[in-house]
């Protein structure tokens, strides 16, 4: 399976301030990162792997299809972007592979076997705790 390139115009940047880590630097700089990735009008994605990817990235996706995943854990730009598009490049790769099929599959005789010999028992079990019925 070769790797999915994205080519960059069809990636978004929007830096944001961000809260968290950077102390007075982060009420001056826009350091967080907005990446929006347009999955339902990609040129590059398969049907199938933009399905799976729509699914997987569940809430992060707006009405018209676009991706959007914040990164706001360094105190760089440049780091969170790297960070989010590492995200993408991870859910994307997600996305690429295949859900395997399930086959259906039967107990064997020996478990039917061995399910009923319990069955017998449980059932004696439960008869011996009965109440005894008087003959006379």
């Amino acid at each position: 399976m070769t790797p999915i390139e994205i080519p960059p115009d069809e990636i978004e940047f929007e830096f944001v301030r961000a809260s968290g880590p950077g102390g007075q630097n982060v009420n001056k700089v826009a350091t967080a990162v907005q990446l929006r990735f347009a999955a339902a009008r990609s040129r590059v994605l398969e049907p199938g792997v933009r399905e799976r990817l729509l699914r997987l990235a569940g809430r992060r996706v707006n009405a018209s299809g676009e991706i959007v995943i914040e990164a706001r854990r360094h105190r760089t730009q440049q780091r969170n972007r790297e960070d989010a598009l590492a995200r993408l490049a991870l859910l994307i790769e997600k996305a690429s592979v295949p859900p395997k099929t399930r086959r259906r599959s039967r107990p064997t005789a020996a478990s039917r076997r061995r399910r009923l010999e319990e069955k017998k028992r449980h059932s004696g079990v439960k008869r011996l705790r009965s109440r005894v019925k008087d003959d006379e």
